[in-house]
């Protein structure tokens, strides 16, 4: 049964979050209770197929050794090598199940939540490496983060240490009762997103639009907005739903989107889309990379470093989602984008020559919105159809 896709499953969430919030209002945690909820409900996920289940099974126990053995690694000594090797090991099943695919074998890596999983895993072993965790970690801590069943499938990104701060805070009733309140109404609002908006422009407008398939270019154009809209809908109803239960069981999950379509640039729109995940790449590859190059002088331009950081990142984010074409032409069209946007933007502060004020950032949003929707346009795949 997939996450939030039907009336069903939120029935079965509700019965088996009720003693949590009952007892939540009265000030007492049922956190035991909670992991046997993750166990169950994980199981109704998993039902449609013993080899997801025993390929999650396998990774998780992969990753905690991992895990592990690194952390008990850097409590003594500190090599580059060893941090990689481990690294590349733990993204490994990530990179098999999008290649497998390819070689027309069965895909036995694969499975429900791979990529937010290998993310939680990764973001461990760095900012072990960093010093920010430096304590031995218990293996109920690394399974209890990894597996945390309400952002399995798509995210939000939570980090180790800020998942951790929430697992151990006691919340008194009041605090309790007002995270319930929130967490209510943004299931709510995704039922709003998904099922009513989202489901509305698909079935009604966009399953549609063949009517009109000789007119070539009005198709594609009113098919770019409404799978740009349908794209948004459907996922931040998703995201709503994600962070409503994560609230219900004492976990502040990171919000994803924050008004994504009226971004005045392609800069301020990946700090509004899917937030989680561009801040993991800009943490975790962007940044990193240009430290890199500067801490080892290979490139002096600050201009072609940063430039070259958002074509890795941007790559990398394309591939991730899949190796299908559309999905590395949509990782390039925003390599593009935004090494555009970063020249123009140190030529502009240079020379004063896009105005400010409010007409102005009208505009701004107007272009950002049509660079956007043609990025998902590409996404789409419709295009190379």
């Amino acid at each position: 049964m997939t996450p939030y896709s039907s009336f069903l499953f939120f029935i079965i969430l509700g019965i088996l979050l009720l003693p949590t919030m009952i007892f939540g209002t009265m000030g007492k945690q049922l956190r035991y209770y909670n992991v046997f909820v993750t166990i169950v409900v994980l199981a109704i996920i998993f039902s449609g197929g013993d080899a997801g289940f025993f390929s999650l099974v396998a990774f998780t126990i992969l990753q905690v050794v991992l895990v592990k053995g690194y952390i008990t690694y850097r409590q003594t000594k500190n090599s580059s090598l060893v941090f990689y090797v481990i690294s590349f090991l733990s993204i490994l099943p990530l990179i098999l199940s999008k290649v497998l695919p390819i070689l027309a074998v069965d895909n036995w890596a694969s499975f429900l939540g791979i990529s937010y999983l290998t993310f939680r895993a990764v973001q461990i072993i760095i900012e072990t490496r960093d010093g920010l965790i430096k304590d031995q970690l218990s293996i109920f801590q690394l399974v209890n983060f990894m597996l945390f069943y309400p952002t399995i499938s798509s995210g939000p990104i939570d980090r180790f240490r800020r998942f951790q701060k929430d697992e151990e805070k006691h919340w008194t009733p009041e605090e309790y009762k007002e995270l319930l309140y929130k967490g209510i109404n943004k299931i709510f609002l995704g039922f709003l997103y998904k099922f009513i908006i989202g489901y509305s422009i698909n079935t009604y407008f966009i399953m549609n639009l063949e009517y009109i398939a000789d007119y070539k270019f009005i198709y594609h154009l009113l098919y770019m907005y409404s799978y740009s809209l349908y794209l948004f809908f459907d996922f931040a109803g998703y995201t709503a739903f994600a962070v409503g239960v994560s609230y219900m069981m004492g976990i502040r999950s990171p919000e994803n989107f924050n008004k994504p379509f009226i971004s005045r640039n392609i800069k301020d729109f990946w700090n509004r889309w899917h937030m989680s995940l561009s801040f993991w790449f800009r943490d975790y590859v962007f940044m990193r990379f240009v430290f890199l190059m500067k801490k080892k002088k290979w490139i002096q331009n600050k201009m072609l470093v940063s430039n070259l950081g958002y074509i890795l990142l941007f790559l990398l984010m394309g591939v991730w989602h899949g190796l299908a074409i559309q999905y590395i032409i949509y990782g390039a069209y925003h390599a593009l984008m935004m090494a555009g946007f970063n020249f123009f933007e140190t030529w502009n502060k240079k020379h004063k020559r896009w105005p400010t004020g409010r007409a102005m950032t009208i505009v701004s949003i107007v272009i950002t919105f049509h660079v956007v929707c043609f990025g998902f346009y590409l996404f789409s795949g419709r295009p190379f159809q």
